[in-house]
């Protein structure tokens, strides 16, 4: 080869740049439009081999600064704010092997020529979308420097095909606009350099190839003011404290997922210290009557997978409905945003359900069936434990998804020596009365719930009956329970912020057979209220307050204010 295609290959790859000068030339010398040139219109530009990398590159600098880039600071910029345009759908290049797809290019035009040689021996050229080039428009120094960096790049293709009808003159034009564009050619490489740093640097330092780390700190204020379930005060001081959980999200195939959750939660429940009831215990908290603590505990373990046309999930820790059913409220965050309280969240139903087990979930568009078997003791291989012969809860549900935004759902759980750990205490016979297990009950529940998401607004509502049979001896007979609830969200304030309001009322004990010894006497209603700010796209507060009018539906207790401030970090 000559010593022109040598001092080319030096430079780095060859070609073409002379009939790309001959178009530059040509549009200073035509008509010019009015406002000024806009790269996004380019459609060469759309050839340049990065611009859907601009702003990993720009972060780039930061980590390993080129020559290019600390000496062209001011070129830089411009390319920067040039690669960044035209990345839109709409000006999208659309490859072109014949000028004759370019539908505003004739053969009469002077530039004909040019465009076919770039069009047909190299290939060096893209159209817009439409099929037009619009050859009409300015061309600056910037969008040039792309569009000639993407034809050196093909020129080396051909060169490492062993191609040699690369025309001579091509290569000394070629040779000169290298000269001429060698400082925006220099940034575009160095910062190409750049980015190869920077992700060489990204895979030796990464968590895994597989598994993704999330975090959530909720940090909480809390405190309860009024009357307990026993006629008293509640007593209550400031309470302050954290849960904390780190998600380890790994995938295999990509079309699945293995989840691992660790968890830290030292809020104590105010049913166990201080109103004596589980009305009211906050969703963040630990469990009714239980007590918070820093030990690190592993709280979930599942692994996820679409078998035929079900979504399969193994809960093999601390399973919950929500882990393969939709709870239908559009105010379920889980603690982390939406409702405060426990019976907020999510209807009491969904609560007879936890464990390990199995959950499926089959989606046909305006219907949705999903069914589930967890057993709360599943790993304790003794007498009235494990997974059949232990605690369990089996759920039965069908969304129904008439138009967008409106769910309705019709739930039916069976289970035994669950309850639903919100209410009255003889609404939760199995956490509330002693001995430590509490009473042995079978329960059938039956919940009907109703969604509606709509612009700013959210509604929601449930209705709720549980048929409670005690089975210990001496003390058999049924309880029937009832619960309801109404929810309004309005979004107000920056993006993510919410207003959130509940009325309704927790668990009741409506009638027994056992003249009325085990019925609740009197009406609670659950009044609760936040406003969720969003500070940043981290971190929200939320404030609010939760209002029992007759803690444990017992009208001979003091009403009871439970206020909070919620302080969610995510990461």
């Amino acid at each position: 080869m000559t010593k022109v295609l040598w001092n080319s290959l030096l430079v780095s790859p060859a070609v073409l740049g002379a009939v790309l000068v001959g178009t530059a030339a040509a549009h200073a010398a035509a008509p010019l439009p009015s406002q000024e040139a806009n790269p996004a219109n380019s459609a060469i530009a759309e050839e340049a081999p990065f611009p859907e990398l601009a702003e990993a590159i720009a972060q780039a600098r930061d980590v390993t600064p080129s020559v290019a880039q600390t000496d062209n600071s001011n070129v830089l910029e411009k390319l920067n704010q040039y690669s960044q345009e035209g990345t839109g759908s709409n000006v999208i290049a659309q490859p072109v092997t014949s000028v004759s797809q370019l539908r505003d290019v004739q053969p009469t035009d002077w530039a004909f020529q040019a465009l076919q040689s770039l069009v047909e021996r190299y290939r060096c050229i893209a159209g817009y979308p439409d099929g037009t080039f619009r050859g009409n428009r300015a061309l600056t120094r910037y969008e040039f420097a792309a569009g000639l960096n993407a034809c050196l790049e093909r020129i080396n293709e051909l060169i490492a095909a062993a191609i040699e009808n690369i025309d001579i003159g091509d290569l000394t034009a070629l040779e000169r606009l290298v000269e001429e564009f060698s400082a925006e050619l220099a940034t575009l490489r160095g910062r190409v350099d750049a980015l190869e740093v920077r992700v060489a640097e990204l895979e030796a330092n990464q968590f895994s190839t597989t598994t993704k780390l999330r975090g959530e700190s909720i940090f909480a204020l809390a405190l309860s003011e009024g009357g307990n379930s026993l006629g008293g005060d509640t007593d209550s001081g400031v309470q302050f404290g954290t849960r904390t959980r780190l998600n380890f999200d790994t995938s295999f195939t990509g079309e699945d997922l293995l989840r691992t959750r660790l968890q830290v939660n030292n809020l104590d429940a105010f049913s166990g210290t201080n109103t004596f009831t589980p009305e009211g215990d906050l969703w963040f908290g630990v469990g009714p009557y239980d007590n918070g603590d820093t030990s690190v505990n592993l709280d979930t373990l599942l692994y996820a997978r679409q078998i035929g046309a079900a979504d399969v999930v193994f809960m093999a820790n601390a399973g919950a409905a929500d882990d393969f059913a939709s709870t239908i409220n559009p105010l379920d965050g889980d603690g982390g945003s939406g409702a405060l309280s426990r019976f907020g969240t999510r209807a009491p139903i969904y609560n007879l359900v936890r464990g390990a087990g199995l959950g499926l979930s089959f989606d046909a568009g305006p219907a949705e069936v999903s069914l589930g078997y967890l057993a709360e003791n599943a790993g304790e291989p003794t007498e009235r434990n494990g997974l059949f012969d232990g605690p369990y809860g089996a759920l039965a549900q069908v969304v129904f998804k008439p138009v967008e935004g409106l769910q309705l759902g019709l739930t039916y759980v069976n289970a035994y020596r669950t309850d639903m750990q919100t209410g009255s205490q003889f609404a939760t016979p199995v956490e509330s009365v002693d001995p430590p297990d509490g009473l042995t009950t079978i329960s059938n529940a039956y919940g009907a719930q109703l969604g509606y998401v709509t612009g700013a607004f959210s509604l929601g509502g449930w209705v709720g009956f549980t048929n409670a049979r005690i089975l210990d001896e001496g003390l058999k007979g049924d309880l029937s329970i009832w619960n309801w609830a109404v929810t309004l969200g309005v979004q107000a304030g920056p993006p993510g912020s919410q207003a959130g309001l509940i009325v309704g009322m927790e668990p009741r004990v409506t009638e027994d057979d056992f003249g009325g010894a085990l019925e609740d006497p009197s009406t609670s209603i659950h009044i609760e209220g936040f406003y969720e700010y969003q500070l940043t796209e981290n971190i929200a507060i939320t404030p609010g307050f939760i209002w029992l009018t007759a803690p444990d539906h017992n009208d001979l207790n003091d009403d009871v204010v439970i206020g909070t401030l919620r302080t969610t970090f995510r990461f």
